[in-house]
């Protein structure tokens, strides 16, 4: 009876706190808040790297629950979305719809500061954010360091805890980037796909380092417009160092 009277109130406070909108939840890195205990603890696995999900068949490992169970689509054949392009497969209709602007270059989001287009709504939200604002939510709770993104912030932690979370499954070998990784399986285990220049032959794991390769090596195209002087620049890594000349920093 105690044990149902206490779960009943919990519930209770739960649903209060919803309606009322109190979040007394505070994620100590971000300083995020939530109304539920379970909202905090899944929160802070996105600072810690923590995903204790993992796929039964490909050993892909996910931070939630309902993330696994959407990966867990791929796996199965008759719901897959085929790409008619390149026949990469996706678990969701509208994951294949985005996908398809990869082949057609259709880029519907515009940003209204400089007119960049991109494909993704997320890929815009993440340029304002790393290119037109200066502000940085993201703090290492070791030496307090700031960081515009939150992935950025999770590379960074891994300096002080050294926390070595990909593991490879056919050898002892453990990293602290899926990136690595999967770097790693290509050349020693021969898994994966390499990403091939099309014009002298290179070959990459990751598919950016190809893009990046391309605009540096065979395309004399600028994207990148300094807001400050008329200087321009292939990727928006070397605008954001070249920005430091403009700093007062």
């Amino acid at each position: 009876m105690c044990d149902n009277r206490f779960t009943e109130k919990k519930v209770l406070s739960q649903t209060a706190r919803r309606h009322s909108g109190e979040k007394p939840f505070e994620c100590t890195v971000c300083s995020k808040r939530f109304t539920q205990a379970e909202g905090l603890v899944r929160h802070s696995r996105v600072h810690s790297g923590e995903k204790p999900y993992k796929c039964h068949v490909c050993s892909k490992a996910f931070r939630r629950a309902g993330h696994l169970n959407l990966h867990l689509r791929v796996h199965t054949v008759d719901k897959l979305y085929k790409c008619y392009v390149c026949d990469k497969t996706f678990s969701r209709s509208n994951d294949l719809n985005v996908h398809m602007r990869v082949h057609t270059g259709d880029k519907p989001h515009r940003c209204s500061l400089c007119n960049k287009r991109f494909s993704r709504s997320s890929h815009l939200q993440r340029h304002i954010r790393c290119v037109h604002s200066n502000r940085r939510p993201y703090h290492c709770p070791y030496c307090g360091k700031l960081f515009k993104r939150n992935f950025t912030q999770m590379r960074h932690v891994r300096i002080h805890t050294d926390a070595k979370s990909y593991s490879c499954r056919h050898c002892s070998d453990c990293f602290t980037r899926l990136d690595l990784l999967k770097r790693h399986l290509l050349k020693s285990h021969n898994e994966g796909t390499w990403f091939t220049c099309d014009i002298c032959q290179m070959k990459f794991s990751r598919n950016d380092r190809l893009k990046q390769h391309s605009h540096r090596r065979h395309e004399d195209v600028k994207p990148y417009v300094c807001s400050e002087c008329p200087k321009c620049f292939r990727t928006a890594a070397e605008l954001r160092l070249h920005r430091l000349v403009h700093s007062d920093d």
